[in-house]
This record gives structure tokens, sequence and C-alpha cells, in this order.
């Protein structure tokens, strides 16, 4: 039986129990059932993942004892950031879920011209947080150790004008650019538009900020499946495939 990942953001020290706070707790007790006697994987973002076994148990809360510390590097030598354009329905969650499986680092939601999705006051921090849990569940699933940094959605003229990568990439079904043309990086800015893409003005606006104008081939992809293919083409080309 696969024994279960489980993210918390409480500090952990090996040979220790302690409660785990609610969020965590209901996961194990409500959603997967799990009772006293049972194995699980603790991680806290922080690196490290930490074996443990549940101890006791309330209706509401579990106590765990953390038997070790291991330390196993499951992130790639490439870091990258993913700055796309906020999308409609579950398209933005299936990005982030996948963005997060392919190794991503940063994630920074955008507001550009083409943006139908309107965002404010506790609509925008429901959304910012709905989203954290998508990335936090992703890392439960694919066995990352490190959490993805999720910033609060912001214009993307400012995103451009603020962007520090080594090499930053706008993605443009007519550019020419392979990534062949490039030297190996540290750092990857991919920016990426909503449904319909990034207007003439927000692409002439990035190049002129040093973003440099990429294709993935001749054919026009989704806005869902954009950042996928190209995330997988740079960790094939620079990271860790």
């Amino acid at each position: 039986m696969r024994i279960p990942r489980i993210y918390t953001p409480q500090s952990i020290t090996p040979e220790t129990s302690f409660e785990l706070e609610a969020g965590a707790s209901h996961h194990l007790l409500k959603v997967l059932r799990m009772s006293v006697g049972r194995e699980l994987i603790l991680f806290n973002g922080q690196g490290a993942e930490y074996p443990a076994e549940i101890i006791a148990a309330t209706k509401k809360n579990a106590t765990v004892a953390v038997k070790s510390e291991i330390h196993r590097e499951t992130e790639s030598p490439l870091n990258t950031e993913l700055a796309i354009g906020i999308s409609k329905g579950e398209r933005m969650d299936w990005v982030l879920q996948k963005a997060t499986e392919l190794g991503i680092n940063t994630i920074r939601p955008l507001l550009t011209e083409r943006t139908e999705v309107k965002l404010t006051g506790d609509r925008l921090q429901k959304r910012v947080d709905h989203w954290q849990q998508v990335v936090i569940s992703a890392c439960e699933q694919c066995q990352r150790n490190r959490i993805p940094e999720i910033h609060d959605p912001q214009r993307a003229q400012d995103f451009i004008s603020t962007s520090q990568s080594d090499l930053k990439f706008v993605l443009h079904h007519r550019s020419e650019k392979q990534l062949t043309s490039y030297s190996t990086p540290k750092s990857v800015s991919l920016l990426i538009g909503p449904e319909g893409g990034l207007t003439d003005e927000e692409i002439a606006h990035a190049t002129q900020h040093g973003f440099h104008e990429l294709t993935l081939g001749p054919r026009v992809l989704r806005t869902e499946t954009a950042p996928i293919v190209a995330l997988a083409v740079l960790q094939s080309h620079w990271g860790d495939f």
C-alpha cells in the first residue's frame, strides 16, 4: 500500500511527537480515513521529508510520532518562473498542478488586456488560497519537498518591468526562435497570455524589457497547454529530464 504524503506548515523534528494542525488532521482522518498505527510521510516545504506514524486520534485531531528526517533532492537545477494570464474555470488549476509536477519554482498570475476573470477583495484572497492548496496537493502527489511560491495577481506590465531571470521568454507562435539559440541559464521566466493570448502591445512591451519571443511550433496551443509544453521542453533542454 502506498504511504500517503501529507503537508503541514508546522515545524517538524525527528524523534518527537506532536498534534497536527487542523487542515492536515482533517485530511488524514476524514479524507483518507486513516487511524492509529498507520504510517505516513510528512513534509513542510523546507526540503526534507519525515516518516511518521499516527499514535493518537480524536474526531478532529491526529497526533503523530516522527521517526526520522530524510533529505531527498527532487528540485531541478533550472529555476523556472511562470507568469501566466489568469484563465477561466478549472484551466488555471490544471496549469498550476501540472507546472508543479514539472518543477516550477515561482508562479505569477497576471492581469492582462484579455483577462476576463475579475478578482477583487475577498474573492481574490479566496482564489489565491485555493491556488496555494492546488500546488500543495500537487507536491504531495509528485513527491516534491519544496512548495512553489505563488504571488498575488499583478498587472502584466508590472511583471514585465521587474522580472529578473537570467533568460526571459514570451511565447509567440509567430516567432522563429528555438531554444538552441541560447546558452544554458540558471533561471528562466515564461510569459504566457490567457485565452486569446497577449496583445501585440504587450508582446512589444515584453521584448523592450529583455524578453525573447519563443515558438513551440507552427500550431497555436491553448493557454493551458502552452505552459506545460514549454516547461517540459525547458526541463529537457536545461533541467533534470
